[in-house]
């Protein structure tokens, strides 16, 4: 099954900007995917949440493939990175819950949405301080 999954770290923290930890974010979800026979599709991790696009086997349900992603990488992350980068010590990474959607005739739209993430993050929302500011 094709599935868009979303999930942040704990308080919304932005502690993924680091070229470091996408990277090894990245190899860890590479790692866990292989091992459990599932494909990324598509994969953005921004500062502060990841999108990732991804095929299960029809055996595994979804809480279980969060359970996997969150569980192993907010470990091995917390091995390899520890504190340096802002990362919580003794708590998870991650926050409680996440978004999942399944993937079916609107794939390409989802996959596009997915890749080109950071271009949604960067558009400059206008300040409600702007306009009761005198110049």
């Amino acid at each position: 099954m094709k599935h868009h999954l979303v999930w942040t770290p704990k308080y919304r923290g932005k502690v993924l900007g680091n070229e470091k930890i996408k990277s090894e974010l990245r190899r860890i979800f590479e790692t866990i995917t292989k091992w459990k026979h599932w494909e990324i599709i598509e994969l953005s991790i921004q500062e502060d949440h990841i999108h990732m696009c991804l095929l299960t086997t029809p055996r595994d349900s979804i809480s279980y493939v969060m359970q996997i992603l969150k569980g192993k990488s907010s470990a091995w992350m917390k091995k390899k990175i520890k504190r340096t980068h802002g990362l919580y010590e003794k708590e998870s990474l991650w926050a409680r819950g996440y978004f999942v959607s399944t993937i079916g005739l609107d794939e390409n739209l989802i996959r596009r949405y997915v890749k080109h993430q950071h271009h949604h993050n960067e558009v400059d929302q206008p300040s409600l301080f702007e306009k009761l500011l005198p110049r």
